[in-house]
Formats: structure tokens, C-alpha cells, sequence
């Protein structure tokens, strides 16, 4: 199985692709090739693509390149929601910060997780953008993206669409127990501020993913997170998706 993909980051994208191209035609075995998302990889079993659920779950719900070019992040993602409900981690499932859905979607979709009562799923975002904070836009920021989030997970009673600035809107709606917590809030001090009201409240054998550690892009997002995280006896796992990995 191999995927590929032109979503690269940072770079002049017409002579890197054809540089990307020129790599793969070098390879005397083509199995196992994946190129997006600033990763060129070969050789390698690629298992998640024969998760048959997952990949239903990923094609029926990516709307955009970028988004399909993620795929190796969703697949962490996927492992790390499902390892929790396996391995019955107490607590509610959390994403710092949502945007569209489309990845609580996948995940929600995987792991059955509307037919889960006895868990929730807080998503939180602004869904909006102006000049004064400190994320950067996205192309479908508005003041209409929450209400299609929500109608979004309409038919996922236990999924809680939330809108509000972090660290503030947690101390209003958030779980009082957590076994999955996903932060993408691309700024450190938001990040720090979610750490400091929900980390406390990740269950033991709970997973924290957080998707912007390994970039450097978002290399304060590392800064900050290091030090916090070690005064605490934690040390994060960089990914080769760019995601940093810690298990409570």
C-alpha cells in the first residue's frame, strides 16, 4: 500500500514535489511509500491503511487534501482513542481545539462512540478568527463554523460542541475526568492554560496528544510543554507526524 500525497509544508511546492517524485522513482521496491504532511517514508507497513474501519471512517468524512494528508496523525489519533476504550480508562474524551470536527468525527465514527453513554466528548474551539489572537486563521473560520460543527455531531447526543477562549471557557464546561486529551490550539500559553486545568484530571493509562510539539513552526508550543510537563515527571514522545505523545 503506498499513499501519496503533494501536501507539504513550508517550501516551494512545484520543485519539491518533482524532487519528491525523483526520490520515489529511485526506489527499487515500491511498497510502502508515504509522502504528505512533511514526511517521505518507504519500506514501511503502513498498517493503518488496512484498518478497514479507519479508513472507512477517513475517507467518509476528509474534505480537503490537507485533510487527507494527515492521515498518519488521524491514524495516531485513532490508535490512541481506541487504546483508551480497550483498556477501559476512566474519563471523557477532550479536543483542544476542534475546528471543523472532521477529526472527532473520524474518531467518533471508529470508535462507535455515540453508542458509548457512559463517555463523553468536549469539543472546544473560538471557530472564529480576528487579528487580536494569537492562533492564526483558517480558511473556514466564521461566525457561522460552530453552528456546522455542531449540526456536524447532531446525531451524537455525547458529543458537547463548545465555543470559548481556553483557559477560560474550562473553568465553565469541562470534564471532571479525562482519558483521551487532544491539543492543537497552535499558541503556547493556551496550551499551558489547558494543561493546567485538565492534565490533573487524566485518568491513570489516559493518552495526551499533542499535535503541534514536533513542529518547529510551533517550536514555543515545545518550549513551553517541556519543562511543564517535566516538573511533573512526564516527558513527551516526538513523532515522526510532528505530534508529541505522553501517557499519564
Amino acid at each position: 500500500m503506498n499513499f501519496l500525497s503533494s501536501v507539504f509544508f513550508g517550501i516551494q511546492a512545484e520543485g519539491f514535489v518533482q524532487g519528491v517524485q525523483k526520490t520515489i522513482d529511485s526506489i527499487p521496491h515500491k511498497d510502502g511509500i508515504f509522502t504528505g504532511d512533511n514526511l517521505i517514508t518507504f519500506g514501511r507497513n503502513l498498517g493503518f491503511f488496512q484498518d478497514e474501519k479507519f479508513m472507512a471512517a477517513w475517507r467518509g468524512n476528509v474534505e480537503t487534501p490537507v485533510e487527507e494528508a494527515i492521515v498518519w496523525r488521524l491514524a495516531v489519533l485513532a490508535w490512541a482513542a481506541k487504546s483508551v476504550i480497550a483498556r477501559k480508562i476512566p474519563g471523557d474524551f477532550v479536543e483542544c481545539a476542534c475546528y471543523k470536527g472532521i477529526t472527532a468525527r473520524i474518531l467518533c465514527e471508529y470508535t462507535d462512540f455515540a453508542q458509548r453513554p457512559d463517555r463523553s466528548y468536549y469539543l472546544y474551539d473560538l471557530f472564529e478568527h480576528d487579528d487580536s489572537m494569537l492562533h492564526h486563521s483558517m480558511a473556514e473560520h466564521s461566525t457561522t463554523l460552530f453552528d456546522k460543527v455542531t449540526a456536524r455531531f447532531a446525531d451524537h447526543p455525547n458529543v458537547q460542541v463548545v465555543k470559548g477562549s481556553i483557559p477560560e471557557v474550562l473553568h465553565q464546561v469541562s470534564p471532571e475526568k479525562v482519558a483521551f486529551l487532544h491539543i492543537d490550539l497552535n499558541n503556547a500559553p493556551a496550551e499551558i492554560g489547558a494543561l493546567e486545568v485538565l492534565f490533573d484530571r487524566l485518568s491513570p493509562g489516559g493518552i495526551l496528544v499533542l499535535d503541534d510539539y514536533g513542529w518547529l513552526a510551533y517550536r514555543a508550543q515545545k518550549l513551553a510543554e517541556d519543562p511543564w510537563l517535566a516538573e511533573r515527571g512526564y516527558q513527551v514522545l516526538e513523532l515522526p507526524t510532528g505530534q508529541g505523545l505522553v501517557f499519564k
